[in-house]
Formats: structure tokens, sequence, C-alpha cells
């Protein structure tokens, strides 16, 4: 086992027991810091290596912040193919361009791999009830992870999210609810963490700092697999971006490999997002509290006016770049068309990036890149929808069908 049961802070080192998981550092808190601390794993004689009796983000368990001989909350998370891009790749002059389909987990989103590792950590914990707030992907995983572990979940929701989401939260067996502010949610958690013993299953701090940090640990896997698929680390790694947990977890994974000797170097992240606040944080260093304009975007599940200090070290060499909903629409409708992939509006911002990063020489043709594909098209048909035609209507016979489709 590496985990060695404390946390640390990844801004001034502090290390506190893991008894004290959920709240940031009490010193740089001071400073006017919501800083998320991060478990302390000892890489010293550990090889790099796949359990291939536990396949998937549980393969990798003795590097995660678990006790030995845990049993897992498992639905068969983790594992999801790296494709290459072929045509798309192509078409931009990337020859070496991958995508990394996170839509291929339990409940089609790479928040199965946070969760799982979360959950697990509930139970082993001896919790009763985990709660969450969440626009959909995360809410939906807590919902089934904490049924298969026997759980209460509570998910604060928003009223504006769409109806497929609420109806996955809701069938998984949670208690949800709906508020008309983001931030109302994080005051609702909060009060039940504090008062009630509930294990965050996300973060609930305005200004925010990130989710459980045992379970943005699960993300790790997810760098362990491309690297492990590739047989070398790729030169860029391009994620959505909200609150940085993907980010941070995925750059943690790359340090683990650095430690073991898997790699030479962590890869540089990109953070893809609508608003950009991490564009304005690598460009006048991070603030507390900072914001950006922002409004509706159909990437909802990323679309935060603020950046969080874990995401913004996690991008430390690297970069962030925006995409506008007509950007981001337009690269659905074409990776779907070009790659049979149909990913969520989020979720396909690293492919909308893609025109910009190269523009600005973030990304070469001489570069591996992977993108980061989160969570399926299907959590928000609706989007999708409101870009195209409505199917005609035929009559029974050729020429009918020769006039709808232009033959």
């Amino acid at each position: 086992m590496t985990y060695r049961g404390l946390l640390r802070c990844q801004r001034c080192g502090t290390e506190r027991a893991d008894t004290d998981a959920y709240t940031p550092c009490a010193s740089c808190f001071a400073d006017g810091f919501h800083v998320n601390p991060f478990p302390v794993h000892d890489l010293r004689d550990v090889a790099f290596r796949r359990d291939p009796a536990r396949p998937g983000v549980f393969g990798w368990q003795h590097l995660l912040p678990l006790a030995a001989g845990t049993t897992p909350v498992s639905l068969g998370e983790g594992g999801t193919p790296l494709l290459p891009l072929h045509r798309t790749g192509s078409r931009l002059g990337l020859p070496r361009l991958y995508l990394k389909d996170e839509s291929r987990n339990p409940t089609w989103s790479y928040k199965d791999r946070l969760i799982a590792v979360a959950v697990t950590r509930a139970v082993q914990d001896g919790a009763s009830t985990v709660a969450v707030a969440s626009t959909g992907n995360h809410g939906a995983a807590a919902a089934a992870y904490a049924g298969a572990a026997g759980l209460r979940c509570v998910v604060l929701t928003l009223e504006s999210v769409p109806l497929t989401m609420k109806v996955l939260m809701q069938s998984y067996g949670a208690s949800v609810v709906a508020l008309r502010k983001g931030p109302d949610r994080w005051t609702v958690l909060a009060e039940g963490v504090r008062t009630r013993g509930w294990v965050p299953l996300s973060g609930f701090l305005d200004p925010p700092a990130g989710s459980n940090p045992f379970g943005v640990d699960g993300y790790k896997t997810i760098a362990y697999e491309i690297v492990a698929d590739l047989g070398a680390a790729p030169d860029v790694v391009v994620a959505p971006a909200a609150y940085g947990d993907g980010l941070t977890g995925v750059h943690r994974g790359f340090e683990d490999l650095v430690t073991l000797g898997v790699i030479p170097r962590v890869p540089r992240l990109v953070a893809a997002e609508p608003f950009g606040p991490y564009v304005d944080a690598l460009a006048h260093g991070f603030r507390p509290g900072a914001t950006v304009p922002a409004g509706p975007t159909v990437a909802f599940s990323v679309g935060t006016p603020v950046a969080t200090y874990q995401g913004y070290a996690a991008l430390s060499g690297g970069a962030a770049a925006v995409a506008s909903d007509d950007q981001i629409m337009a690269s659905q409708l074409r990776l779907a068309r070009e790659e049979g992939i149909y990913l969520e509006a989020s979720s396909v911002l690293p492919v909308a990036v893609l025109d910009t990063l190269l523009a600005a020489g973030d990304i070469t043709p001489d570069d591996t890149v992977v993108l980061l594909g989160t969570s399926t098209g299907l959590k928000d048909v609706d989007a999708t929808a409101a870009r195209l035609p409505a199917v005609p209507v035929i009559e029974p016979t050729l020429a009918s069908l020769d006039a709808a489709i232009g033959a």
C-alpha cells in the first residue's frame, strides 16, 4: 500500500490527518485562498502495474487513497478506449490525435472514476449518507454508486438542468432537490456536512476549491491508462474544465508516473472552457475569487466564471482556451459525423478549441495530443436537436425519399 493516511496542501505543503479531509487548508484560508488538500502517497519501491484481477479504476488500487484490503464499490468504471481520431486529425493536420472516450463508463461520464473512489472511501469510513451539489453527471454518478453501496444519497441540483439529468439521478434512488441559484446548493450542502455528518462528494465552498479529495485521486487512473495504452506519455492533454477536479487528478496521475520513472515529464495540460477563468488566471496569476463575465451556455456543466487554485496549479506550463456555443455545437456534430462519436456539449469543448490552440502554437502537428471526452451527448439531446432540422415525414416511394434528402 502506498497511501500514508495524510493530506497535504498543494499550495503551502501543510499536512494533516485524513480524518479532516473535506475542509480547505486552514493556513491558506487565512490568506484568502480556498485550497483543496490531497492524499499523500509513498511511491518508493512501488511498481507501475495493473492488477489483472481488478479491471478498470481499481486495477490501480495500490495507488489510490484506500486502506489495504478495502472492497471497492465498483460498477466496472475505467478501462475506457483511447481512440485515434483519423479524419479529424487529418483535417486539422494533427496525425497523432486521440480521444479518451469516458462516455463508456457506467453512468456515461468520467465522474464515475471520482465517485467510485469517493464512495468506496465513504464506506470504508463507516458513512451512512453521501451528498453532492451537481448539474447532472456528478449527481448521476453519486446516485448510482451510493445505490450500489447501500448508502443514502442527497443530490442538490439546479432547477435549470435538463430533465434527462434529473431522471437519471432520481432513477438511481437519490433524494433529489433543485435550487434556483448555484451557490445556494453549496450553502445547504455545507450545513449538512457540518451538522449531519454527510460525506460531501463534491465541493461546497464559495469561491470553490474542488471536490472530495479522495475522489479526485480516482482521476489519476486516466493518466495511467493513457500511458499504458500509448506506451509513452502524450505531449498534450486537453480537458474540459470547471473547478479543475479532472485536470488535477490527471496531473497527479502523470506526476506519479514521473516519480515511478515510467515517463520523463508531465505532459502539457490544457483547459477547454466556455468563459475563460483559466485563460484569465494564466494571464494575470491566480487571484482568489476573481471572476470573468459569464452567462447561459450549452456547456452548462463547466459554465463557471471562476477558476480554482487546484485547476490553476495543474495548468502550470500548460494553457487554456475558450470556445463559443456555436463552435461547441458545430464541433459536436462534426465529431459525430467524422468519427462516429457523440459527446455532450461540455465534453466536446476539447475538440472545439483545437483551432485556437493550433493558431496560438499551444499544440503543433508534431505533438501527440489526447482529448478527454468526458460524457455522452445523450445526456442533453435537446441542445443538439435545436441545431438540427426536423425529420421529414415522407410517402412510401423512392421519389418522395429523393425529394426529402436531395438525392
